[in-house]
């Protein structure tokens, strides 16, 4: 058994100065130990929280419906009047249609209502409010419904202060473009909301882009019946102050104020723009209208008068208490609108975060990894002197008999010129892995069969009985290329690079689903990996292929079952510990990547899960001095940002993409959308040219972005649950079929022989 590096032994080398932090202590768990299984991931739940996330969105654009306000309307109604009454054309701006004979009503001589449409408005309306009772004047405010949902309070001190209300649709559309069914709603939300915020309801209705009696056209007469048959007044105007106009407020107050001395129904806004010169000019038209004896009143005020004057007894207009249900009703409406605005509020903000961690990996990596690839291809670059000494490959294999027999085979057939030592372990197998290992009569391979007891048992088991100082660990389903191991070893050269990460290859890209996996090794692997190293923050080794100096193993403690991704674990112990840990991208190795979606979860899942584990056992070193401190802060930080928060907020991405489509400009959401898949096609292209990649397989792009990084999120996001409930996995097995010795499918290098007989001992002698 080979022992530490003592300074200065020839042809090896240690870590100038001490590392920083104390050696751990080897452990070895047995796979009896208790692991409390998480269950398989639930479609149902799954479905209730889109479902949920899609009501919200549903609830938020319907509540949101931007309308065009009545002045910039266009006039898409007609012109025809046939249809309606004459008594409703030539009569005042009240119209009842709730009788058999449709009626309509002036206010009294004398006698003024204000109204306003629109509101209520955060800015204005308080100021409307304030100038009114100022002046002892009550208003009649015909209100949204999206807008009573986000100020019910507002419109609670109306009702309170005396102020009357009406309603003027939920979403403010054109009612002779939507359907009865439709219009409905929108009275019966504005009806429930008012309830909900004040407890009382109301009859009168005001139409948007409506205007005077004298205006109504065809199409205007079956919702006058409707809103009648709903129990509604509808209530036009006499005079328009046009105060979106904005001229000033000396002209509003000339086409508000009545000839002689006749009642009117004035309209104003409080909502819609600036309304400053609204306020101005209610402060003068107030007091001089009661200056020529004029009276103020609500809608129902000016109605009430209105009927005893024509004769009419026992009847009086004015709001109603809303029952116990609308009330209750109205206020779960609030509720669910406020809390879908705050959902889309927070869906926003998560919408610029993700854009920004987007936009900074982007530019970390086109500046870093595009650095580290210069800095390799120079002429004068080199890690130190060729390194040559004998290495060690140790293969831990449970249940592999599909890929073990071309795995070990490419790796005892490796150029290396040092010697390879393969020394395959097998785990307590089940289907005659080490049967197959050792069938094939290689004189450099060796077979350990042990008891079952995970791979990071099975890992310290062939580091303590390999006999080089150079450790290679290798899946049992991985084929290596003849050349990988010596390109491997090489950065061991420098006297500080405790670990090299090597290049890993899916090599079964036939399936759609490989392809996928194919592209993300090049762009998510492969491409951070160069970031990371000129970083030195590397937070994993691959276990396809990794290289390992024995004495920063030993230093580290050895491999753990603490996480589930033992090779995150031991990467971060390693950069802790004040090693180098490096990336070599021209050693290169083929690994079988899942073809279904069921063992793509089980592999991601568990290496999501696995990471986190890691990130929360060195969490506390971020408080470190030296070398520990600093590399955990920069690993942990960049796992972070980029492993955990921006997979779980991206999904933000394609949810508002899809709203946009929906209820937005298709044109500028689409644009925005193939923006960003351009921003990761130009990603792919850069990662893809390092990695001497054809470019030939990323048409699957974009269909990536619909299927397989969706299931990336659920992953993640089941991850993350599994975390915080404090669940275990177990080790998910993945099927295999095997793959060919480099030179098969896929495989950019012919078949190298491998050797045997005197050939390979004196392989593995020198």
């Amino acid at each position: 058994m080979s022992h530490p590096y003592p300074p200065g032994r020839p042809g090896h080398h240690a870590p100038s100065g001490p590392p920083d932090r104390p050696r751990r202590q080897v452990r070895q768990s047995p796979a009896a130990r208790a692991r409390r299984l998480v269950p398989r991931p639930s479609l149902t739940i799954y479905a209730m929280v889109f479902v949920l996330l899609g009501g919200i969105l549903f609830v938020q654009a319907y509540a949101n419906g931007s309308f065009i306000p009545d002045y910039r309307a266009e006039n898409i109604t007609g012109s025809g009047q046939v249809d309606v009454p004459d008594e409703i054309l030539g009569g005042g701006p009240i119209v009842n249609t709730t009788a058999d004979r449709p009626q309509s009503y002036r206010l009294p001589a004398r006698t003024i209502a204000l109204t306003f449409d629109d509101g209520p408005d955060p800015r204005w309306t308080p100021e409307v409010m304030r100038v009114l009772d100022k002046h002892q004047v009550p208003g009649t405010f015909f209100v949204l419904g999206n807008q009573v949902v986000r100020n019910p309070e507002m419109v609670r001190t109306l009702a309170a202060n005396g102020h009357e209300l009406g309603v003027h649709t939920f979403t403010h559309p054109h009612l002779t473009e939507i359907p009865g069914w439709q219009r409905r709603m929108e009275y019966t939300q504005t009806q429930l909301a008012i309830a909900g915020a004040t407890g009382i309801r109301t009859n009168l209705l005001r139409f948007p882009y409506s205007s005077r009696a004298d205006a109504f056209v065809n199409q205007d007469w079956p919702i006058l019946q409707q809103a009648g048959e709903l129990g509604y007044l509808s209530v036009v105007n006499d005079l328009d102050s046009r105060d979106w106009e904005r001229q000033g407020p000396d002209g509003m107050i000339e086409r508000t104020t009545p000839q002689g001395y006749s009642g009117a129904i004035t309209l104003w806004h409080d909502s819609g723009g600036d309304r400053s010169q609204t306020i101005e000019a209610l402060e003068r038209y107030i007091p001089m209208m009661k200056e020529r004896g004029y009276t103020f009143t609500t809608v129902s005020g000016g109605l009430n008068l209105a009927l005893v004057d024509a004769g009419v007894t026992g009847t009086e207009a004015g709001p109603v208490a809303a029952s116990a249900g609308e009330r209750r009703r109205g206020q779960v409406l609030i509720t669910a609108v406020r809390a879908a605005d705050g959902t889309f509020a927070l869906f926003g903000g998560l919408f610029l975060l993700v854009g920004a961690l987007t936009i900074g990996r982007t530019v970390l990596l086109f500046v870093l990894a595009l650095r580290h690839a210069r800095q390799r291809r120079r002429r004068d670059f080199a890690w130190g002197p060729p390194v040559t000494e004998p290495v060690s490959v140790i293969v831990p294999a449970y249940n592999e008999k599909e890929g073990i027999a071309a795995a070990v085979r490419s790796l005892a057939a490796g150029d290396h010129p040092g010697g390879i030592e393969v020394v395959v372990v097998d785990d307590g197998s089940t289907d005659g892995t080490a049967d197959i290992a050792a069938g094939l009569g290689l004189p450099n391979v060796r077979v350990v069969r042990k008891p079952n007891g995970g791979k990071p048992s099975a890992l310290n088991t062939g580091v303590a009985l390999a006999r080089h100082d150079l450790i290679v660990m290798v899946d049992g389903d991985t084929v290596f290329e003849p050349d990988a191991l010596r390109r491997l070893v090489q950065p061991f050269g420098d006297p500080q690079v405790g670990a090299v990460a090597g290049n890993v290859k899916v090599g079964n890209r036939r399936g759609m689903i490989a392809k996928w996996q194919h592209i993300e090794y090049v762009i998510g692997f492969n491409l951070d990996r160069r970031l990371y190293e000129t970083l030195r923050c590397m937070p994993t080794i691959p276990g396809a292929i990794g290289a390992f100096r024995r004495a920063a193993l030993e230093y580290a403690g050895g491999m753990t079952d603490d996480t589930l991704a033992e090779d995150t674990d031991i990467t971060m112990a390693l950069g802790r510990a004040g090693w180098k840990v490096v990336y070599e991208e021209s050693a290169r190795a083929w690994t079988e990547a899942p073809t279904s979606f069921g063992q793509l979860w089980k592999q991601r899942y568990r290496w999501s899960y696995g990471t986190m584990q890691a990130m929360w056992k060195h969490r506390r070193s971020v408080l470190d001095k030296g070398a520990s401190g600093r590399f955990s802060r920069r690993c942990l930080a960049f796992l972070t940002l980029f492993g955990v928060l921006l997979p779980l907020t991206a999904p933000v991405i394609d949810l508002l993409a899809i709203y946009g489509l929906i209820f937005l400009n298709r044109t500028e959401t689409a644009l925005a959308w193939l923006a960003m898949l351009g921003l990761q096609f130009l990603t792919a292209i850069v990662a893809f040219r390092l990695d001497k990649e054809k470019l030939g397989v990323l048409w699957v792009l974009p269909l990536q972005q619909f299927v397989y990084r969706q299931l990336m999120y659920l992953v993640l996001l089941q991850s993350v649950a599994t975390a915080l409930t404090g669940g275990r996995l177990g080790w998910q097995k993945l099927t295999r079929t095997g793959l060919e010795q480099p030179g098969g499918p896929g495989s950019p290098r012919p078949p190298v022989p491998v050797p045997t007989g005197t050939a390979a001992v004196r392989q593995v002698r020198r």
